[in-house]
């Protein structure tokens, strides 16, 4: 699906669980129609069954739920929980069940995390159905209103109707069948487009966060937990910040799910910290968000920007245009980098022998990993 800007869109910026999920929660409560939901991690638990009952009342009320999350994503969710949806009335879908049949195809992943009310308000973010994402983990989502929901519901649908999503009593095709995009928010003049990628074949996510690190002119801000960058990143981001561009990582600290996928990636500090790169890791909790910023553009969403995301997943971020909706994000950045550590260059030199060796161990398998793409 080509990108294209749209203006009049608001953008409501939701960081931590205890603000998106309220809001989310809401506007599905006050579903009329429909509901559309894709999403990559859904897990059995506290939040999976208030998310449950939630969709079981939206379908009492008539509201037509579609759902579809990903078959690898969605393993922890169990068979009574999917009973109960499918009992409820939620027409359930999986993209891309694993198959012995094709064992290479099974890498491709929908990473995607979105939910659609109406046709009016979307949001999306890193958020899943997940337990940890209510307080363990810190996550930043967006509320959108305006033209640019209606990308976000064609992308569902080009997902919903593909040959890799399985299940569900109807195979009726969604492509055919959108309403009409929202009108413009009264009042509102934000600039924004969806952009989305598919794997090694649609890289349109990561040609347009080069371009815009290209062309920064002051700030240069990104946060993401998985921090494997490609080289060509790396190079950007140290080329950026020589010719005296603000470049900040906020990265995952000694809070991480994978452990081994930050040894990976601070086997690059060191060159990074050497071209002018600041480096905060987050303390408080596992920084599981993915935002950045760069002048008055900001792009939000689920790709982590590291090679698995963007040579295997389907994955969808919102880009904006705004200078009050970047100084917003501006502004929660130097709050998380306050919460963080900054890692600085002299001492990252004299890190003992045992830590060089955990990230020569993991960067070798990382990179290992990385060639069999």
């Amino acid at each position: 699906m080509r990108a294209i800007w749209k203006g009049g869109n608001r953008f409501e910026l939701l960081p931590e669980g205890k603000r998106f999920w309220p809001a989310m929660r809401a506007a599905i409560e006050g579903a009329r129609e429909q509901l559309w939901i894709e999403l990559y991690l859904m897990e059995s638990g506290a939040l999976a069954e208030r998310f449950v009952q939630t969709l079981e009342a939206a379908v009492a009320r008539g509201v037509a739920v579609r759902m579809m999350l990903d078959g690898v994503g969605s393993m922890g969710l169990a068979r009574r929980d999917r009973q109960r949806l499918r009992a409820a009335g939620v027409e359930l879908r999986f993209f891309n069940p694993l198959s012995v049949t094709r064992l290479g195809g099974n890498l491709m992943r929908d990473h995607r995390k979105l939910v659609v009310v109406d046709g009016e308000v979307a949001f999306t973010g890193g958020f899943g159905i997940v337990d940890e994402f209510v307080d363990a983990w810190y996550e930043v989502a967006v509320r959108v209103e305006g033209p640019v929901v209606h990308d976000w519901m064609r992308l569902f649908a080009q997902v919903w109707d593909s040959p890799l999503t399985r299940g569900g009593r109807s195979r009726a095709r969604l492509s055919p069948h959108l309403p009409p995009a929202p009108q413009e928010v009264v009042g509102e003049g934000a600039r924004g487009r969806v952009i989305s990628g598919r794997g090694h074949r649609y890289q349109a996510i990561r040609l347009s966060l080069h371009g815009r690190i290209s062309t920064a002119r002051q700030r240069l801000w990104l946060c993401t937990p998985y921090f494997v960058p490609t080289l060509s990143l790396r190079r950007q981001l140290a080329q950026a910040a020589r010719r005296g561009i603000d470049v900040r990582l906020l990265l995952a600290g000694g809070h991480h799910d994978h452990p081994g996928i930050r040894y990976a990636g601070q086997r690059f500090y060191g060159r990074l910290l050497k071209a002018g790169v600041q480096i905060y890791e987050f303390q408080p909790n596992f920084i599981h968000a993915k935002f950045c910023v760069v002048d008055d553009w900001v792009s939000l969403g689920s790709c982590n920007f590291d090679h698995w995301s963007l040579q295997w997943n389907l994955e969808a971020n919102q880009e904006i245009e705004d200078s009050a909706f970047a100084a917003e994000v501006a502004q929660l950045f130097q709050r998380n980098f306050a919460a963080s550590q900054r890692i600085d260059a002299a001492s990252w030199r004299r890190r003992p022998w045992w830590q060089r060796v955990r990230e020569w161990a993991f960067g070798t398998l990382n990179a290992w990993m990385t060639r069999l793409k």
